[in-house]
């Protein structure tokens, strides 16, 4: 029996991940690397170390389908979307470290393309906001003398993770990437769906070193053993595409490193959505294109990393479930977890880590508590400014990512926005969408509905708080969050 193997290469380790005919899972292998943070708001990743992290998982899994005596019909890539890496053509290696999504080193430069009158530009253009989360301004600094001094020559390669990863794939036959992760690097017109010389002028970025955008589902190249690498998807949007979010307006959350909210709103591009994002999903091998709106949430999962990590108040963050469920509530103790800033809907990069409601007989597990409670406050005001964007009211939610995996958080999700949560069966949707795409284009799979017939829930959590209630706690939150707000702003 033949499988689809996605690369999912993430914000914290890669995992190589084989998904037979089903949909269901065959096997996988993970790896984690390293982060690094040189300065205050700086988080950067080696691309030579997420490389080894793909060849390893990626050869331990093909080892174990081997000895099953499974082939391989396609490979998928799904990728961290804004990360930067450059890299020489004629080397191979990447000229800086990678610079990742999460980093704020170029809030100032955003702020002065704001003040410059180009903010209504790039909303038109991208769908995008001027924020230092996006790839542009990133690539920018690396080209910059007073920055990281990348010589801009005819050598020079850039590309989002999933550039990268294919050019190591094919050894340098491919320098491709996909709409979905195109869009966000604040250099691709999404009506278009093409490089924008206009915004690369304005960044003062060559488009000699942009990769050539082809379809997130189609052959976009080969391994050196000649398997073909046919799927490319940001992992928001794969995700979006593994939960078979197939129909204008089905939604979807992953609670992950951060949490992202997108809502599938059809073939046609719409006009720029105050405090969203406007996406491509994806773009299939017919031509056939999906916008999505999203909400994008910085720190969600990370802050339960924090907790393990920075506050050693649990050692596994398996933990934080059982933990946060052993108080029935914060007794008014709220975390914003604005540690690199605030993303949708506020989209304030000065935004900075906040405790309120501290009180002497408050203990770890009413830290635990806030901390799960702040997902699924964030994720309420996205689907609050989402409703009132798009006028389309969220009726279900479907839910994944590793923070899923808490009853106590999809209840309080399903409390907060009124609304039915449901958690998918297949916790890797971000990897299963990944393998749809790829294997769509090699005729595993024959059509969407197909796939769509592949999905189910896991298990399906509904309101048990009345709205007023939820409403008091929430506005509660918001209390928070305005005390978070421009604290660091110089």
């Amino acid at each position: 029996m033949a499988v689809v193997i996605a690369i999912d290469a993430g914000t914290t380790g890669v995992r190589a991940f084989a998904v037979d005919e089903q949909g269901r899972p065959a096997g996988w292998s993970y790896r984690e690397f390293p982060q690094y943070f040189p300065r205050p708001g700086w988080v950067e990743h080696d691309a030579e170390e997420i490389w080894a992290a793909v060849e390893a998982t990626l050869a331990e899994l093909r080892q174990r389908l081997a000895e099953a005596g499974q082939s391989v019909a396609a490979i998928g890539i799904t990728n961290q979307r804004e990360t930067v890496v450059v890299w020489d053509r004629r080397t191979g290696r990447p000229l800086h470290r990678a610079i990742v999504w999460q980093d704020r080193r170029t809030a100032a430069r955003c702020e002065e393309l704001a003040a410059a009158g180009h903010l209504d530009l790039i909303r038109r253009r991208t769908g995008l906001v001027l924020d230092p989360y996006f790839s542009g301004t990133k690539l920018a600094w690396l080209l910059a003398e007073d920055g990281g001094g990348v010589k801009a020559d005819e050598n020079l390669a850039f590309g989002t993770i999933d550039s990268w990863v294919i050019w190591k794939l094919t050894n340098g036959g491919a320098h491709v990437t996909d709409p979905s992760n195109a869009c966000r690097t604040m250099l691709y017109d999404i009506c278009d769906l093409a490089w924008s010389a206009e915004l690369c002028d304005l960044l003062g970025v060559p488009s000699s070193c942009l990769p050539e955008v082809g379809p997130s589902s189609g052959r976009l190249g080969t391994t050196a053993d000649g398997i073909p690498i046919s799927g490319i998807a940001g992992d928001q949007q794969a995700a979006l595409f593994g939960q078979a979010c197939f129909a204008d307006g089905m939604t979807k959350n992953t609670y992950g490193t951060g949490s992202f909210v997108l809502m599938n709103i059809g073939a046609t591009c719409p006009e720029p959505s105050e405090g969203l994002l406007t996406s491509v999903g994806w773009t299939l091998a017919d031509g056939t294109t999906a916008y999505v709106l999203e909400g994008a949430i910085f720190v969600t999962g990370a802050a339960i990393q924090w907790l393990r990590d920075g506050l050693g108040i649990i050692k596994e963050a398996a933990e934080i479930g059982p933990l946060a469920a052993s108080v029935a509530d914060t007794e008014g103790l709220f975390v914003v977890p604005a540690f690199t800033g605030l993303g949708s809907p506020w989209w304030d990069p000065y935004a900075r880590g906040t405790i309120v409601g501290l009180t002497r007989g408050l203990g770890r597990a009413h830290l635990a508590r806030a901390v799960v409670e702040s997902m699924a406050y964030q994720t309420r005001d996205v689907v609050e400014a989402m409703a009132s964007a798009s006028g389309r009211t969220v009726t279900t939610m479907r839910a994944d990512g590793g923070a899923s995996v808490m009853d106590v958080l999809l209840q309080l999700q399903a409390d907060q926005l009124q609304v039915p949560v449901a958690r998918s069966a297949m916790q890797e949707t971000t990897a299963l969408g990944a393998a749809y795409l790829a294997g769509l284009a090699e005729g595993v799979w024959g059509s969407l509905d197909e796939l769509s017939g592949q999905w189910s829930a896991d298990a399906e959590f509904s309101p048990r708080v009345a709205q007023a209630a939820a409403d008091a706690r929430h506005r509660e939150w918001l209390r928070a969050v305005e005390r978070s707000r421009s604290w660091a702003r110089p």
